[in-house]
């Protein structure tokens, strides 16, 4: 299991632990972490699973495939470090790190 704490658009610190292999959404939506809406189900056609990571974080994971591309340039909130918790899928790398949940604009 991977220990992640999202912090909620209301800065709520909800830690949870999540299996490898699922999604940082599913996880959040598992354990009913709030603003992680994930209206398409993880298929990478919303982006209502809008998350900011770290830095360090953003190295470690593969790069932003096209598809993430499109719907995160239509989001009014972007920031260097958005990504979709749909396509980042829970590891150790991820183990201990921070995840924010930006306000909705």
């Amino acid at each position: 299991m991977t220990r992640i704490t999202f912090i909620s658009p209301d800065n709520q610190h909800i830690t949870v632990d999540a299996p490898n292999g699922e999604s940082l959404m599913e996880a959040a939506v598992e354990h009913d972490v709030p603003g992680i809406d994930a209206d398409c189900g993880g298929g990478c056609a919303c982006a209502t699973c809008h998350v900011i990571l770290s830095d360090d974080l953003m190295a470690a994971l593969l790069p932003i495939d096209e598809d993430e591309q499109y719907l995160l340039d239509f989001l009014d909130n972007r920031q260097k470090n958005s990504r979709l918790s749909c396509q980042i899928n829970v590891s150790d790398k991820l183990d201990g790190m921070i995840i924010t949940i930006p306000k909705q604009a």
